[in-house]
């Protein structure tokens, strides 16, 4: 990213903060010093994210890092929310819908800002938590003697707010599936190593009943990649790095499994390079986990591709943003003979809120024509 738009994003930033800072200011209604501590309050929770993303968390107690990464990752999704709730108001206010003593020392106001929030942000915690099954049937041409069942997931992100407890509730809940193979396209990690082998995230994979197979993400990147490929090697997972493997499945049957450099990497390898370079005749897999260029699995014969990141946005009105940068930014796609899939994960980066987007893994039967 360039300064100019660096420049431009925090302009934007500063002139939101204002903004509900303002409206916060106003709708309080308190003494002068009542409002300072309210508004800097939250000032400070919006500084918090941004100290630990400068300065990171690794140097500090697991629980004292735990709550400052909840704390300020929350703060800018409900900073966003109020942002979205002033500007509604205003507009109300503009059509002579909303009373102009609702704005002011309003105890109304005040009251429905906070039950409204409260409410918003309850539901968008427990729509994160639950996790979506999304059952996939795929057709092959390709000779197969029985179906065979993979799990498919991407972005985990764990670290310090996925912690160990929740992810142990995933594996038992994909165990319970009784797949052959499980796919992770990417963003296992969320973006610290620490917060994984303090919390032994390693064993939690190997309860894991069937082999795992994964690409790397952009938040392997972001870890540190040389130590993101050991955990990944002590977690027991297959991780494919510009690399094909051929994977044995149940009744002498076998499926090619592609896995791709992550885009952050410059100088991956060619998506026609490696399907040229791997074996042919069987029913082809592609992990790739940013959705661009769909094209390029569609002009090398790839059957199935998988992809992730996107989050699908995470909260509403982002996931509309995604539909415009992407040519597929969740759900399912059909381009000739290759079909994909994008997920909005599994997991999600910074506060644990879903609104208007699901958490999901698939599972996908793979089944002769």
């Amino acid at each position: 990213m360039n300064l100019s738009r660096v420049i431009v994003l925090l302009l934007i930033l500063l002139i939101g903060v204002g903004y509900v800072s303002w409206h916060v200011w106003q709708l309080l209604p308190m003494t002068a010093t009542g409002k300072w501590v309210v508004t800097g309050a939250l000032l400070l929770c919006l500084v918090c994210f941004f100290t630990n993303f400068i300065f990171g968390l690794d140097d500090k107690p697991m629980s004292v890092a735990v709550a400052l990464y909840e704390l300020g990752s929350s703060s800018l999704f409900i900073g966003f929310y109020l942002l979205l709730f002033f500007l509604v108001l205003d507009l109300g206010r503009l059509f002579h819908l909303v009373p102009r003593s609702f704005f002011y020392n309003s105890w109304i106001g005040t009251v429905s800002v906070i039950v409204i929030m409260t409410g918003l942000f309850v539901y968008g915690y427990f729509n994160y938590l639950h996790k979506e099954r999304v059952p996939m049937v795929l057709q092959s041409d390709k000779p197969f003697h029985q179906p065979h069942r993979l799990v498919m997931m991407s972005d985990l992100h764990l670290g310090y707010h996925n912690r160990a407890d929740e992810f142990r509730k995933w594996v038992d809940m994909i165990n319970e599936e009784n797949p052959e193979v499980i796919l992770i396209a990417g963003d296992i990690i969320d973006r610290s190593i620490r917060a994984l082998i303090d919390q032994d995230m390693a064993s939690e994979f190997h309860r894991l009943k069937a082999p795992v197979y994964a690409c790397l993400g952009n938040h392997e990147y972001y870890s540190g990649e040389p130590r993101a490929k050991k955990f990944y090697q002590d977690a027991g997972i297959h991780l494919l790095i510009d690399e094909h493997s051929v994977v044995p499945l149940a009744g002498g049957d076998s499926i090619l499994i592609v896995g791709r450099d992550d885009r952050t990497n410059k100088r991956r390898a060619s998506l026609r390079h490696l399907i040229g370079s791997a074996p042919k005749g069987y029913y082809t897999i592609l992990m790739d986990h940013q959705p661009y260029h769909l094209e390029e699995a569609q002009q090398a014969g790839v059957d199935f591709q998988l992809s992730g990141h996107t989050h699908y946005g995470q909260v509403w009105p982002i996931s509309w943003i995604e539909d415009l940068i992407y040519e597929d930014a969740f759900g399912p796609l059909q381009k000739g003979d290759t079909h994909y899939y994008v997920s909005s994960g599994i997991g999600i980066w910074g506060g644990k809120f879903r609104i208007g987007t699901r958490s999901e893994y698939v599972v996908a039967d793979i089944k002769k024509e």
